[in-house]
C-alpha cells in the first residue's frame, strides 16, 4: 500500500489531514483489514506518537 503525498499540500490545514485519514481508512479496509484491526492499528500509532512527545522514541527515518 503506497500513499503517495503531493509536495504542495497543506498538511496543516484539518481539511487536508481528514481527507488524508478517510484515504488511509478506506485503503486499510480495502486490504482486508477489519474495524478492530484498525482501531488497533490507530492506538499504536497513537502510542508512537505519544512515546515521541514523551521523548521516549525514536525519530522517525526520512528517506
Amino acid at each position: 500500500m503506497a500513499l503517495p503525498l503531493e509536495t504542495n499540500v497543506d498538511l496543516h490545514d484539518p481539511r487536508t489531514l481528514r481527507i488524508l485519514a478517510k484515504s488511509i481508512y478506506r485503503e486499510l479496509r480495502e486490504n482486508g483489514l477489519g474495524e478492530r484491526e484498525v482501531m488497533a492499528l490507530a492506538g499504536e500509532l497513537l502510542e508512537l506518537v505519544t512515546s515521541d512527545v514523551r521523548g521516549q522514541g525514536t525519530p522517525p527515518h526520512h528517506d
